[in-house]
């Protein structure tokens, strides 16, 4: 009687590993990202577990090849608003600080995309060569991507903002509603010569903290712009399942509001000395604390992938998924935000997921 090693090994060597025999997946090793050939669905097609549906007549685009649809970027904010949704160019509320961060990083003038800021190069790029197109790192570009997002302001004053920063994985507080409050968020935690640690001025009130949560998901719900994500966004937060649920059901804490770093570590970063030993200390600590936060954003492009969805970790990882429904979300929570593993039928970019000598994207 054979062994079930035995049939499995008898059925490799017969048919090879699925991985060897999926040409996506084998490139994406070969680039060093760690990937799984799990199915994306966690039920049968047609559905047999009553998970939610999109409407009928949710016309996604499911022939285009979706990994590549997504432009290098140096860096990702995500301004506080306490919407879901927004005007249809989020710069043409000139009262934002959306607008008024396009209005003090762009050299190119009201041509330039509202979401795609791309300032003149501090440094020369780097010549390092993407072996995947739509996989790079942050030194591929100088270019900020602006979104407005869900989460309500930490701050007491209604003028002031807080604002995401990734890959970075922290949130600045008490960012002024103003170009002057623009450009102190530029100066000190987005422009591209800035490092992680940030630049701090003394004049400055802005506080900066590492976020106290294992990741941060991006969900696109810019109904005004595309009315397809409006429908995918809140099914894919608290539908059944959604992330939510299927966070909570691995024993994970879910969180749609941004809740205080301070409760979790204390002193901002301007505050703390050897700060690049504090923050490396801080972002293992929050990869370990399995805690999510959830968060609708402005549009991200590729409305016709929706829902769009991305995941950002501690260890410096964006992970670009499109064409998310209910059914997927939680093989997702599983293999990606658990176990660090990408699924590649849903990739449609990614920065920082190169990660040589390492099992998962949450490795360091």
């Amino acid at each position: 009687m054979y062994s079930l090693k035995g049939i499995r090994s008898l059925h490799s060597l017969v048919f090879g590993r699925q991985e060897d025999q999926d040409p996506l997946c084998k490139t994406l090793r070969a680039s060093d990202v760690p990937v799984t050939t799990a199915d994306c669905r966690a039920c049968a097609d047609p559905c047999d577990l009553g998970h939610e549906a999109y409407p009928r007549r949710f016309d996604i685009d499911m022939d285009t090849q979706m990994l590549g649809s997504v432009k290098p970027y140096h860096r990702q904010i995500v301004i506080s608003t306490g919407k879901s949704d927004w005007t249809k160019d989020i710069t043409d509320d000139k009262q934002s600080l959306a607008a008024a961060f396009v209005e003090v990083t762009s050299n190119t003038g009201p041509s330039l995309p509202a979401t795609s800021v791309s300032p003149k190069p501090t440094s020369p790029p780097s010549k390092g060569v993407r072996p995947v197109t739509g996989l790079f790192s942050t030194s591929d570009s100088t270019r900020t991507s602006v979104l407005n997002g869900s989460h309500r302001s930490l701050c007491h004053e209604e003028d002031h903002e807080s604002v995401l920063v990734f890959p970075d994985f922290k949130v600045v507080t008490e960012v002024r509603h103003s170009v002057q409050g623009a450009r102190e968020l530029w100066e000190s935690a987005v422009d591209p010569s800035v490092e992680r640690e940030g630049a701090y001025f003394e004049k400055s009130n802005l506080k900066t903290w590492i976020l106290p949560y294992s990741c941060v998901i991006l969900l696109c719900s810019h109904r005004r712009r595309d009315n397809r994500c409006g429908i995918a966004a809140p099914k894919l937060e608290h539908g059944n399942p959604a992330f939510i649920k299927s966070l909570e059901a691995q024993g994970w804490d879910a969180d749609t509001q941004l809740e205080h770093p301070q409760l979790t570590f204390g002193l901002p970063l301007e505050d703390l000395n050897e700060r690049h030993e504090n923050i490396m200390e801080q972002l293992k600590q929050s990869t370990e604390s399995k805690r999510a936060l959830i968060v609708k954003v402005s549009h991200v492009g590729g409305h016709k992938y929706a829902g769009n969805c991305i995941i950002y970790t501690p260890s410096g990882s964006g992970v670009w998924y499109g064409r998310v429904t209910p059914h997927d979300v939680d093989s997702i929570v599983d293999n990606t935000i658990v176990k660090g593993l990408i699924l590649p039928p849903l990739l449609r970019g990614g920065l920082n997921l190169s990660k040589p000598n390492c099992q998962t994207i949450n490795d360091w």
